[in-house]
């Protein structure tokens, strides 16, 4: 079983650990470290076992914090989770209905013999007065 020597406070502590698990505590040591340091600043010297006391204290608190914020965001995801398969499960729209207005072929041919009509007398008025 490994040990790892870890800074607390301005403290040195040896502390044995499980093989692989050497990482993990030093985070959690420098986590506990940072605590302690807010600590001597704010309150000065205090004896080892209240100042590892009102760390941990002062971690356990922020984890609380970030456990409640955590619950919320996992209950707003289960909220979204529920609209989704009820988006999921609801049936397609009805579809809309568009109507496109539709020019009869009577009125299609008579503007083509109005057009004819109109470039033909262009043309001749065009051939009287060149």
């Amino acid at each position: 079983m490994p040990e790892v020597e870890i800074s607390i406070g301005g403290r040195s502590f040896d502390v044995a650990c499980q093989e692989g698990e050497e990482q993990y505590l030093r985070s959690a040591a420098k986590m506990l470290d940072t605590e302690a340091q807010v600590l001597a600043q704010q309150v000065g010297r205090i004896p080892e076992a209240r100042m590892l006391l009102m760390a941990g204290l002062m971690l356990a608190d922020k984890t609380a914090g970030l456990e409640d914020k955590l619950r919320e965001m996992e209950d707003r995801a289960a909220g979204y989770a529920s609209e989704l398969r009820a988006l999921k499960d609801a049936p397609p729209p009805e579809p809309e209905r568009i109507e496109v207005p539709v020019v009869p072929t009577e009125v299609t041919e008579t503007l083509q013999e109005v057009a004819a009509r109109a470039e033909a007398l262009a043309r001749d008025i065009e051939e009287k007065a060149g």
